[in-house]
């Protein structure tokens, strides 16, 4: 009996397939090594905050004293330190109260001091899971800061985020008007204004000033900064640390992101909205007038995801805001929502590039292939089925691509007889034996790439989905059979201990990959090896594929443990799916003695005219025949 052989151009093919698994699985794997730096930078910012209290006890205390009795003596000494802002100490607004405005869709509390959001609450989404009765809460218990930094013409540098702003609410039609105004005088003040409409998750934000031209240095622009540390709010700490980036558009509408890590940073110049996004939620600003330059940062937290479980990323953004004749007048908007696709593009913003859907090919696939077709079936059945009925017709419409690759091994295997009789007569001329090959490959019709190609053309539609599931906001806490959240694992047995890589949990539908992923190359495994011989000077093919059967299903189970439920269940159905159409080209389409004579006939006629690449080759490897024959003769 013949040896088995696995055609070359397939093992490139396996190569490259999980050469991009690895990529994609390990490109965020986190630091073992920073878990002393985390701890002793969470001491860092205990020891900053106790040491901010301090310093503002003093004129937090002359503030309400000054508010609640009007002590001219501490209002003169609050004017040492505050200057014309002093002002604001006078006001009924300086103490700790708070505003609130809401709509269907949010709920915002803006503290007087510091005029900015404290509380941001989406009120029709659960955390962690559905039922679990706990809204998402993006900006909550100080996790979350606006500061401008006002420099006077006195030379004191000012925090608004110390200061007190006089709120004033109203209403013009549905949409309710928030007015916060840090007074330097009776008609001298910078205010944000919040503009809150019906259903929206837009958030008009409007930073002003009036009248502060001589009590402000307008030598420079002001500096804003703006922190957000992203409260956890997913099953999967792990999951949520990947897909947690600080996005932003710049220049002419181009998009990038702050690297992952420890201590990232980026300073881009004309920034058009800066973007903190979450697994599937996101608080962007966005400005009108760009900011022309802007230092961002992304701080990763979570070292331990035992100990680590309540935050995932510090973000900070720094921007200047520019004087316009002595003031400032910036038109800005908050979005404080889901990170779903069609949401985002809704507004005609480019926000929808904080989705990330992959570059190039690979997005443009989930673009105008998955997100529509998967928008339509979901909008009729339930969410699971929809995936399956998703992963059939994608499957389907591939199944020509998956009809020549498997032809193309049915050839290759009636030639390899003929091959490897070749191989055998130019056993010791390895070029000649190459060249006789391609001459029978020629003469025969047959093209040893056309296996390869079609399994490449595959390619990006399987990277697609790696990019598709994981974003898709849709399956979020959408339950199907024993999973109850798609977008997250479907754990079926919690272990009592940690295994590295693999998590602290058993899930199901990884499981059921992998058993589809062994019988589906257990089943074309034989065939790929019967389709060429085994090439001089490679290694043994047949062994290296008989691991990779065994190999597979168990990155399959390692890797995909912790992904979500949805992109297990999609690789489960489409190789289970793929056994079938390759069940039925074996046994009912492609007929082996069909394809021998048809070989034997296109051996008959004239060969047919080489390509330009083969031709190429051709030329190149008769070059070298002759300079060995000539090296010989020396």
């Amino acid at each position: 009996m013949k040896e088995k052989k696995l055609d070359v151009n397939s093992i490139i093919g396996f190569v490259l397939i999980f050469g991009i698994l690895l990529w994609i699985m390990y490109q965020n794997k986190p630091d073992e090594k920073a878990i002393a730096a985390e701890k002793a930078q969470k001491e860092l910012v205990i020891k900053e905050a106790k040491a901010k209290e301090l310093a503002d006890k003093t004129v937090a205390t002359a503030t309400v004293a000054v508010a609640a009795t009007g002590d001219s003596t501490q209002f003169a000494q609050l004017q040492k330190s505050l200057g014309n802002f002093a002002y604001s100490a006078t006001l009924p607004s300086a103490k700790a109260t708070y505003t609130t405005i809401e709509n269907e869709f949010v709920k915002l509390k803006i503290a007087n001091k510091g005029g900015y959001i404290v509380e941001a609450t989406l009120k029709n989404f659960e955390k962690f899971r559905k039922g679990s009765h706990q809204l998402v809460e993006l900006i909550k218990d100080n996790n979350a800061d606006l500061n401008v930094q006002l420099l006077t013409s006195d030379n004191r540098t000012l925090n608004t985020k110390d200061l007190y702003f006089e709120p004033t609410l109203t209403k013009v039609g549905a949409d309710q008007i928030l007015s916060m105004k840090l007074k330097a005088g009776a008609n001298e003040f910078l205010e944000y204004k919040y503009i809150l409409k019906p259903n929206d998750y837009m958030v008009g934000f409007d930073i002003r000033s009036q009248g502060l031209n001589k009590v402000l240095n307008t030598a420079k622009p002001l500096d804003l900064e703006w922190n957000l540390k992203t409260f956890r709010t997913e099953k999967s700490i792990a999951y949520e640390d990947r897909y947690t980036l600080l996005n932003y558009e710049y220049g002419d509408e181009k998009f990038n992101y702050v690297g992952d890590g420890k201590d990232k940073e980026e300073t881009p110049e004309n920034v058009k909205f800066i973007a903190f996004k979450q697994h599937f939620f996101s608080t962007i600003l966005l400005t009108n007038t760009p900011f022309s330059k802007s230092t961002l940062k992304s701080h990763k937290l979570v070292v331990d995801e035992k100990v680590d479980t309540t935050f995932i990323k510090q973000f900070n953004a720094k921007v200047p805001l520019a004087f316009t004749n002595g003031e400032i007048d910036y038109k800005m908007s908050w979005y404080f929502g889901p990170s779903d696709y069609k949401t985002l593009k809704a507004y005609d913003k480019n926000l929808e590039k904080i989705i990330p859907l992959g570059w190039g090919i690979f997005g443009w696939i989930n673009k105008f292939v998955f997100i529509p077709l998967f928008g339509f079936l979901s909008s009729y059945i339930a969410y699971g089925i929809a995936i399956i009925i998703f992963t059939i017709i994608i499957k389907i419409a591939m199944s020509p691509i998956t009809y020549k690759s498997f032809l193309s091994q049915a050839k290759m295997k009636v030639l390899r007889p003929e091959i490897t009789e070749l191989g055998e007569k130019f056993k010791k001329d390895p070029m000649k034996k190459q060249q006789e090959t391609m001459k029978l490959y020629n003469k025969a019709g047959v093209n040893p790439m056309a296996g390869c190609i079609p399994a490449l053309i595959q390619l990006p539609f399987m990277y697609a989905s790696f990019q598709f599931f994981p974003s898709a906001f849709e399956l979020r806490q959408k339950s199907f059979l024993w999973a109850d959240d798609l977008s997250s694992f479907d754990q079926v047995v919690k272990l009592p201990f940690h295994v590295p890589m693999y998590g602290d949990h058993i899930s199901l539908f990884p499981i059921l990959a992998a058993i589809a992923i062994f019988f589906y190359m257990k089943m074309t495994s034989g065939d790929q090896q019967m389709a060429a011989p085994q090439q001089e000077g490679m290694p043994d093919m047949a062994k290296m594929m008989k691991y990779m059967i065994y190999i597979s299903p168990i990155m399959m189970l390692i890797f995909f443990n912790s992904y979500g439920a949805g992109l297990s269940l999609y690789n489960f159905i489409s190789n289970l799916i793929t056994i079938g159409i390759m069940f039925v080209i074996k046994n009912y389409i492609v007929d082996s003695d069909k394809i021998h004579a048809q070989i034997q006939q296109n051996k008959l006629k004239e060969p047919k005219k080489q390509g330009k690449f083969q031709q190429k080759l051709q030329q190149v490897m008769e070059q070298a025949e002759a300079q060995k024959a000539k090296d010989k003769k020396k």
